[in-house]
């Protein structure tokens, strides 16, 4: 999931090598965490969060185990 994950934020920002995935787990619950440039954090989100949500839903239709699954952004300073 994460390389998926990868695949479609790169096609969303302007800049792809400039954002990483990280993935924590704990039981059954998985964490992905989204860190990228401020001046990137829009086009993620989207208009009215609706690009986001549409990720998050494709996260959850993805878990074959049946656990929890976030998605968080975290953005970083422009360097």
């Amino acid at each position: 999931m994460k390389e998926f994950l990868e695949y479609v934020v790169g096609q969303l920002v302007d800049r792809p090598d400039e954002f990483t995935v990280r993935v924590s787990e704990q039981g059954d619950a998985r964490q992905f965490v989204l860190e990228l440039p401020r001046s990137e954090v829009g086009k993620v989100i989207g208009k009215q969060g609706h690009t986001i949500n549409a990720i998050r839903g494709l996260l959850l239709s993805s878990s074959r185990q049946g656990g929890r699954v976030s998605f968080e952004i975290e953005e970083r300073p422009e360097q």
